[in-house]
């Protein structure tokens, strides 16, 4: 069958449409894409910067966080906007035969302040009801895509998910993890509440690092408590470019090309990045325009997060969350 996955992010909506059936890997056919920065209009009343404290936490039955703080209000024109990217994104899967497509929405949407109004909207003027997935759901299902795609053979994986509007990290030896957390620590969101400036003022920076690392730090005992990982994964195209400015193979070497990341590499290349102008940056390989202003903020997101997690090197993998809903509704199909 041919499925459309439309993720509504922080930084894009992205449709995915792919042809799967139940234990074959799922073929992609189309993506169709657009820049809303949703993630960006969260920041005008977060409460986020400065204080070093950042939102509250809640926690997740699996032990994990959920992510969850105060978040500002996304705009009429915002959903406006929101609607007529979803109404394109539903014509390309007709147009490109979906049987079904699969919707939903992460962080900027949930953490909302008028998430529910923005929701009945777009119901109201597309007729789709998106899905609003909690942080440690999208943890879950990008643990799955993880897993399906090293296999058994890759023992304990704790993966790393930087996206955004948050970081999501995950730990387990089965499809499930036995732990997964949220944090409000996005590319997006940070570079928008912390990073204004072009290039960054030095003492944002360290306030940021700052910041980071303290909200990490609050969910690392849940993980020490289990043995450590065998594989350790990153997801997101915050990765695949820090990878790729770091060394790693082009995406045109195709999904199967191992792609790692150390964080030697990654500790030199932040201060690199932290002096350069966002046109700087999107000079480097791999980085485009669009990405370059966030790159510095998930830099020191994946610096942080892999040193607190004791993280030498990480493997790229290919698939993600939009993978991961994939598989789970192929999962619930009937046999046969």
């Amino acid at each position: 069958m041919r499925l459309g996955v439309l993720d509504v992010g922080s930084n894009t909506v992205h449709l995915l449409v792919v042809d799967a059936h139940p234990g074959a890997r799922p073929l992609p056919a189309h993506s169709h894409k657009a820049d809303l920065r949703l993630a960006e209009l969260l920041e005008k009343d977060a409460g986020e910067r400065g204080n070093g404290d950042g939102p509250g936490l809640a926690s997740d039955k699996n032990g994990g966080s959920t992510g969850v703080g105060t978040g500002g209000a996304i705009s009429e024109a915002g959903i406006d906007r929101l609607i007529d990217v979803i109404r394109d994104a539903l014509q390309a899967a007709e147009d490109k035969g979906c049987e079904d497509v699969l919707p939903f929405a992460t962080s900027a949407v949930r953490e909302a302040a008028n998430a529910d109004a923005v929701l009945a909207r777009v119901h109201q003027a597309t007729g789709v009801a998106l899905s609003v997935l909690s942080g440690p759901e999208e943890a879950r299902l990008t643990f799955l895509a993880a897993r399906r795609w090293f296999g058994w053979s890759a023992g304990k994986l704790l993966l790393l998910d930087i996206g955004g509007g948050s970081l999501e990290i995950a730990y387990g030896m089965d499809e499930t993890p036995d732990v997964a957390a949220s944090l409000p620590l996005g590319a997006g969101r940070l570079t928008a509440g912390w990073l204004p400036g072009d290039p960054p003022d030095p003492a944002a920076v360290r306030a940021l690092r700052r910041h980071v690392r303290a909200e990490i730090a609050r969910i690392v005992g849940d993980f020490a408590r289990h043995s450590a990982p065998d594989h350790i994964v990153g997801t997101s195209k915050t990765f695949k470019q820090l990878a790729r400015i770091a060394g790693a193979a082009r995406s045109a070497e195709g999904v199967y090309a191992q792609r790692s990341l150390s964080r030697a590499a990654l500790e030199e290349w932040v201060p690199r990045l932290a002096a350069m102008t966002h046109a700087d940056r999107a000079q480097l390989p791999g980085v485009s325009a669009d990405r370059a202003p966030q790159l510095l903020a998930g830099a020191l997101v994946a610096e942080g997060a892999m040193d607190l997690f004791g993280v030498a090197e990480l493997e790229i993998c290919p698939w993600a969350l939009r993978e991961g809903v994939i598989l789970r509704r192929l999962d619930r199909l009937p046999a046969g």
